[in-house]
């Protein structure tokens, strides 16, 4: 790999980690690239991701919001799927993160740098706070961030929190708009209620305004929240395989964000589960989508217990769990040969 990777962090936004390089301890603009490659670059990795990682996702958020007697699995899905729909039924919904993705990885990635950096000046550089840190946890060298102005693991976790909220204005409706793309299972374009994205919308905010278009709003903070133990467990990683391992820069990287994202969703999938069942309930009124039956987040988490237990909250894991590192390898790929072969 070249050295465009080298101090990159992985964006967890795009679910299961794309490989989108900037510099840790740095503004994401600081880079010896050209800003323009590094944007043309980004887009092509979202593309090779979104052609590896999508058909995952369609599988998995169809298992999220279908009964068990629909699919008897992923497998069953996938294959279901294809024979009645065909290959481009898996890349259902593929449009609003493909072209939403570009906006959050700015807003996430230039979130998180921001919130880093306040954490860091007022925060954990406090003499204060610093004593008070090093009485409560006593392994963690406080000097030594206070001197080297790095910020600690729980820091970077907390950035993750603040991140996620943020991005989560732009990431609701497009996964909103999205989830309801792929759960439309008529072969027949005619006989599906959007016939795309833009109908999608045109039609949910002619019905519903722009309430509707958010709707799942509060499920999908709920979500990002998770973003917690994504950002503060790829800071660990990255930590140990620094100084437990001879592995270079990228493949630290690649490695500590391809496990982090594993963190990330073995703590974050039934909050997802919840999301999509919410994002895809019948909105009601003049759309005539059916009658909508959660008025709250409990009452979806409330529905999925009683119908299938704690197994319920699990359902399309295994896709989702796959897809991690497939879809984050042709991503890096994809960013790395365009760094590549574009002029300076």
């Amino acid at each position: 790999m070249s050295s465009s990777a080298q101090g990159a962090i992985v964006n967890p936004d795009r679910k299961h980690g794309s490989n989108e390089a900037i510099e840790q301890d740095q503004p994401a603009w600081e880079t010896k690239h050209k800003n323009y490659k590094g944007f043309v670059a980004g887009v092509f990795s979202g593309i090779g991701k979104l052609s590896v990682g999508h058909p995952f996702d369609t599988i998995k958020v169809r298992l999220q919001t279908s009964n068990k007697s629909q699919f008897k699995g992923p497998l069953d899905c996938l294959l279901q799927t294809i024979r009645n729909e065909g290959v481009r039924g898996l890349y259902k919904g593929a449009t609003p993160p493909l072209v939403g993705w570009m906006f959050m990885d700015s807003i996430m990635l230039g979130s998180l740098t921001f919130y880093r950096r306040i954490l860091n000046e007022s925060f954990f550089s406090n003499p204060s706070i610093m004593a008070l840190g090093r009485a409560s946890h006593r392994r963690l060298d406080i000097a030594k961030y206070q001197t080297e102005k790095k910020l600690p693991t729980i820091g970077h976790a907390i950035a993750g929190v603040l991140a996620g909220a943020t991005v989560s204005f732009i990431a609701a409706p497009v996964e909103h708009v999205k989830a309801r793309l792929q759960v439309q299972y008529a072969p027949d374009k005619r006989q599906r209620l959007y016939s795309g994205p833009i109908d999608c919308v045109k039609k949910i905010l002619r019905a519903h305004g722009i309430p509707g278009i958010y709707h799942g709003l509060s499920a999908t903070l709920l979500f990002r929240s998770f973003f917690f133990f994504w950002w503060g467990s790829y800071d660990l990683l990255t930590r140990y395989f620094s100084t437990s391992t001879n592995f270079s820069i990228p493949a630290i990287n690649f490695w500590a964000g391809g496990l982090s994202a594993q963190v990330f969703w073995l703590t974050s999938y039934p909050s997802d589960v919840v999301k999509q069942r919410i994002m895809t309930d019948p909105l009601g009124g003049s759309l005539n989508d059916g009658e909508r039956r959660f008025r709250r987040w409990r009452d979806a988490a409330g529905e999925i217990w009683r119908k299938d237990g704690p197994r319920g909250f699990w359902r399309g894991f295994v896709p989702c769990f796959l897809r991690a590192f497939p879809a984050n390898a042709v991503a890096l790929v994809a960013f790395e040969g365009v760094m590549r072969g574009l002029p300076e």
